[in-house]
């Protein structure tokens, strides 16, 4: 597995409509301290992304309690 040295602050997903003249893409875009990383998806794509995460956050503990 890569080595990560940055995480991101903030993750937005803008969906279909947006870009207006692209209605064919959903735009994940990872906001960190040195910038913003935009990442097209196709519906495919964007469907396996969200496979994935339901999965792995079912997968999540519960939060520890003080």
């Amino acid at each position: 597995m890569t080595t990560r040295s940055t995480s991101a602050d903030f993750v937005t997903a803008f969906a279909t409509g947006w870009p207006e003249d692209q209605p064919d893409i959903m735009v994940l875009s990872l906001t960190t301290h040195r910038g913003v990383q935009d990442f097209a998806l196709n519906k495919e794509q964007a469907l396996l992304v969200a496979k994935t995460m339901t999965e792995t956050a079912n997968r999540l503990a519960k939060p520890k309690t003080s």
